[in-house]
Order: structure tokens, then C-alpha cells, then sequence
């Protein structure tokens, strides 16, 4: 993830609780895994079994754009958002295909960005709901929805232990009108227990 910036003039998370270089540190991490060989696809793969093949697929909170990347290269087409521009940068320097855009995901408006056609799919992977903006939660996840297709689902995964309750998420999740379909404790699908210091939850946009 993520989100440093916004147009709402509310800062997210990730701009208040991480000093101005993060961004950078996080571009070159991220790289620097990907040069050692690491497998950074785990929450690709997990999309990919949710949906029929070239899917149309938002990378809601895209950072670097690692995910979008693999999704894109399974066949797919992906739209990757992101509020932080150095990560969108890097996105699109390191992996040229999909589009990446700089948007902040609480006034998600992808129609003016040229982009009016309904996902079949999205995914907030690497935290993103615990650095957006304290209280656009239930936003971001309308916000999402309302670009999706009825009946998609919406994966997303994020640490319990990050300041976002799980309680509070699943309030939230209800309160955008979607479903919570599956949770599990990791994106490799192990299975969920309460107290687990990460969730992966499946939701679905009512058909």
C-alpha cells in the first residue's frame, strides 16, 4: 500500500503515521524482494481463483503495484488506484500494462477518469484499510463496490493488530451493503481463528 495524499483534504493513515521518505523506502523493499527472488503473488493467486479467466480487476490502494502486476500477467485487465503518487510512479516504471492512477479511494470516481466500465472484481491488499483516511472506512469500501459489477467480490486482507478492529471493519462492510462471504488468516487460505494477527476476508457486492 499506499495512501499518502488526498483531494479531500483529510490525510490518510498512511500520510500521518509515516514520515515523507516512506513512500521511497517502500518503492525500493519492494524491489528489492522482487530482485531476491521472493514470492510477492500470494494475494494474486487468491484473486484469481475468485474470478472467470481475463476478469476485469480494480487494485483498490495499488502501492507499488505488485498485485495488479500478476493479475495482469494471469490474463486479466487491471485498473491499479493508489492516493500516493511516488507509489504510483514506481507502479508504472516497474510494470508497464495495466493503468495506474492517482485517486484517493474515499471520492473513488473512476468514470471521470475515463474509465466508466464496471470491475468483475477488486482487491485491498497490503493493509490498505488500515492507512486510509481514520473514519472514510465505510466510504472507501462504497466507494469500491460502487464501481463494481453486482454480484463481484472484493478481497481484502489487512492486520488485526493495526489499529482498524476487525469488529469495526465488519460494522463497516454491512454499513456499504456488501457481504462477508469467507475469512481466512492468511491469503494462502489457512483457516480463521479469532485472535489471528491478520484477516483475509472475501465480501461480495449484493447481485
Amino acid at each position: 500500500m499506499s495512501e499518502r495524499s488526498t483531494t479531500s483534504g483529510k490525510p490518510t493513515r498512511w500520510a500521518t503515521d509515516t514520515a515523507p521518505e516512506h513512500s521511497q523506502w517502500y518503492v525500493d523493499r519492494f524491489r528489492r524482494l522482487a530482485a531476491e527472488g521472493v514470492d510477492l503473488a500470494g494475494e494474486a493467486r487468491l484473486l484469481d481463483t475468485l474470478v472467470p479467466p481475463r476478469s476485469r480487476i480494480l487494485d483498490a490502494g495499488c502501492g507499488t503495484g505488485r498485485v495488479g502486476a500478476e493479475l495482469a500477467a494471469r490474463g486479466h485487465t487491471v485498473l491499479g488506484v493508489d492516493a500516493d503518487p511516488v507509489l504510483i510512479e514506481a507502479a508504472r516504471a516497474d510494470h508497464p500494462g495495466p493503468r495506474w492512477l492517482v485517486a484517493d479511494l474515499a471520492e473513488l470516481d473512476l468514470a471521470a477518469a475515463g474509465e466508466p466500465e464496471p470491475f468483475d472484481a477488486a482487491v485491498l491488499a497490503g493493509n490498505v484499510m488500515t492507512f486510509v483516511a481514520a473514519g472514510t472506512e465505510a466510504t472507501v469500501l462504497r466507494r469500491v463496490a460502487a464501481h463494481l459489477h453486482p454480484d463481484a467480490v472484493i478481497a481484502v486482507g489487512f492486520g488485526t493488530d493495526r489499529g482498524y478492529p476487525l469488529g469495526d471493519f465488519d460494522a463497516d462492510v454491512a454499513t456499504a451493503g456488501l457481504l462477508l462471504e469467507h475469512r481466512f488468516a492468511t491469503w494462502d487460505l489457512r483457516r480463521w481463528r479469532d485472535g489471528a494477527d491478520f484477516a483475509v476476508s472475501v465480501l461480495r457486492r449484493p447481485a
